[in-house]
This record gives structure tokens, C-alpha cells and sequence, in this order.
């Protein structure tokens, strides 16, 4: 694990962690080796991990058939965010352990995940709470940007798309 600890640094929810604090989160850290287009999890499946990407390139993707009427035709997934080495997803679960609102393929052979188990960070940042508090405000200032993010491009399409005649 040594060897990504340089990646898992540059993460953003790891900024401002000492060492002494890293090392205590990647002892409960494992790795996840995937091929091309092996799912790491499905949307409206549980969540309880965070995954962080070291090596390759992961897909997420949402199906607008889970949601809409079943007697139309689906045009399957559609990737919303292609993402890569240093970059984290499946923070939600640190939250609320909800059903995943995408789900998360590997769009690169060779592709490395570190994985955290949601039960022992929550144990870990319960025994340092100075720990807890920075990789809770991380994460609340990274799902903040993605949320702006998401808001950004839903204005873009909704305001800038072409409009039908009627």
C-alpha cells in the first residue's frame, strides 16, 4: 500500500492530513485490481466504501431506464463522468450508506482502486476526532464542488440546449 501513499495523498480528501493520520487510514484500506469494463458496483445498490483511484480510469454511468416508464424503449447507460488516477467516488457512502445513485465501471485494463470500508473509517475518525473532522470537511467540500458542477452543466443543457418549434 506504501507505494500509492504519494497518490492517495494528492487526493483531495486526504488534503491537510499528517502522516501519522494517513497511515492510520490505509492500514484499513485495501486494493482492487479490474480489467476493462469490470463493474465495481450497480446503481440503486448498497453503499458502504469509498474508492480512490491509483492506477487507469473508471466510468460512471446512470441508466435512465431505472427511472422512467418501462414500456419505452432504453437507450441503456450513459456515462456522466469518466474519472481518473488520484480522483475519489462512492463518497455518499461515507454519509448516508444509501443506494448508489450511479453505477461504476473500469474504462482501462490494469485499472487499481484503494478501497476504504465505510465501518472502519467511521471507527477511526470516532477514535481521532481531528482526523474525523478534516476527512469529513473534505469530503463535504468535495461533493460540494461536484454538486455545483452537476448544477453548472444541468443550467448549461437546460438554458443553452436548442429549442423545438411547436
Amino acid at each position: 500500500m506504501s507505494k500509492y501513499s504519494n497518490i492517495l495523498h494528492q487526493a483531495d480528501i486526504f488534503r491537510d492530513l499528517s502522516e501519522e493520520q494517513m497511515k492510520l487510514i490505509l492500514a484499513c484500506s485495501h486494493t482492487r485490481n479490474l480489467d476493462f469494463n469490470d463493474r465495481i458496483f450497480e446503481e440503486n445498490s448498497a453503499s458502504d466504501e469509498l474508492y480512490i483511484i491509483v492506477e487507469g480510469e473508471v466510468e460512471i454511468e446512470i441508466d435512465p431506464a431505472l427511472v422512467s416508464d418501462p414500456s419505452m424503449p432504453s437507450a441503456g447507460p450513459s456515462t456522466i463522468a469518466t474519472l481518473r488516477r488520484g480522483q475519489c467516488f462512492g463518497e455518499i457512502a461515507l454519509v448516508d450508506q444509501g443506494i448508489r445513485s450511479a453505477s461504476a465501471k473500469s474504462a482501462s485494463p490494469d485499472t487499481i482502486l484503494v478501497v476504504f470500508p465505510r465501518e472502519d473509517l467511521m471507527k477511526i475518525c470516532d477514535s481521532h476526532p481531528d482526523l474525523g473532522y478534516r476527512l469529513m470537511n473534505n469530503l463535504a467540500a468535495d461533493l460540494a464542488l461536484k454538486i455545483r458542477s452537476t448544477d453548472l452543466r444541468l443550467r448549461e443543457h437546460l438554458l443553452y440546449s436548442p429549442r423545438k418549434d411547436t
